[in-house]
């Protein structure tokens, strides 16, 4: 899936708690990429200016990706690493972090979308992973599917907590 849809996704369950609450969300729902791709980008400023400008589409080939990537990707989209971390912020906050679900999300989300010839998601890494032979996220039905199911989540939730303000407001007031 792509990136922006990722945080969407990631920050949807939040968006009723808050601000703050939605860009942890967001910010978490993209991280896995951010952390495994985002140092590619920042170091690869040409590819990514002709990239932005439509010059060139699609990822980048495998063939100019440095080692990093592939290390990073295998630890941001692993639920194994992901649950050791939620496990450890747990102790250490004594209450469960969850916000950091919407990480979980993004790597439950990748399994059947990607493909395995382009970063496969590697869900149980450092164990051995069955592969999905996932659809591709970048094709345009499968686009126009997820970006309507994003709206639907979100008119969703706005509407359901509306709801639930207004009858907070209501017991409130008869009470």
């Amino acid at each position: 899936m792509d990136v922006l849809a990722h945080g969407l996704w990631g920050g949807v369950a939040f968006y009723p708690h808050g601000a703050k609450r939605f860009a942890a969300g967001f910010v978490l729902g993209m991280a896995p990429d951010l952390l495994s791709f985002g140092l590619f980008h920042v170091s690869h400023p040409g590819w990514l200016s002709l990239r932005l400008a439509g010059q060139i589409s699609g990822p980048p080939p495998l063939s100019i990706l440095p080692e990093f990537v592939f290390h990073a990707y295998n630890l941001t989209h692993s639920l194994v690493v992901w649950a050791a971390l939620f496990a450890l912020i747990w102790a250490l906050r004594k209450r469960p972090p969850w916000v950091f679900l919407a990480w979980s999300l993004h790597i439950v989300c990748d399994i059947p979308t990607h493909h395995s010839a382009y970063f496969p998601t590697p869900y149980l890494w450092p164990l051995p992973t069955p592969l999905v032979e996932g659809i591709s996220w970048a094709s345009p039905g499968f686009m126009m599917a997820n970006y309507t199911a994003v709206l639907a989540a979100y008119v969703g939730v706005v509407l359901l907590a509306r709801k639930l303000n207004l009858g907070r407001i209501k017991g409130g007031l008869s009470g």
